[in-house]
């Protein structure tokens, strides 16, 4: 039997000198623990996408986004399941970031600072 899909939504928040919002997953994490990871996540059944994801947005890091655009796709694979994540382009509109317990640190990141980040793989042609 084929591995059932699952939808998750992402989003490369950009800061007005051009870096990444990057959050670290923490050790708990069922995916990639210690790996770096952007914003946003599963939605709910029947939930809109962009409304799905400014709702983990605000989750994980207190943060109010606005969507400016769609990136691209991709997909990630676990014993279990497929997973195809939307991913998108956004900016800060209010809030003062602080993570969720789902993340253990995050870092506004340059270019020259991603490359030294382990980051999710599925990510990397993102950010």
């Amino acid at each position: 039997m084929k591995k059932p899909f699952s939808l998750s939504v992402k989003v490369v928040i950009r800061d007005g000198r051009g870096r990444r919002l990057l959050l670290r997953r923490s050790a708990r994490s069922k995916g990639n623990p210690g790996r770096w990871d952007l914003p946003g996540g599963k939605l709910e059944t029947g939930e809109n996408f962009s409304v799905g994801l400014l709702r983990e947005v605000k989750e994980e890091t207190g943060l109010t986004i606005s969507i400016s655009g769609v990136l691209g796709a991709t997909e990630s694979e676990t014993p279990n399941k497929r997973i195809a994540y939307l991913v998108l382009a956004g900016t800060t509109q209010s809030g003062r970031l602080h993570l969720s317990d789902e993340h253990d640190a995050f870092v506004w990141a340059d270019r020259r600072k991603i490359r030294t980040l382990e980051l999710c793989r599925q990510f990397r042609s993102f950010v």
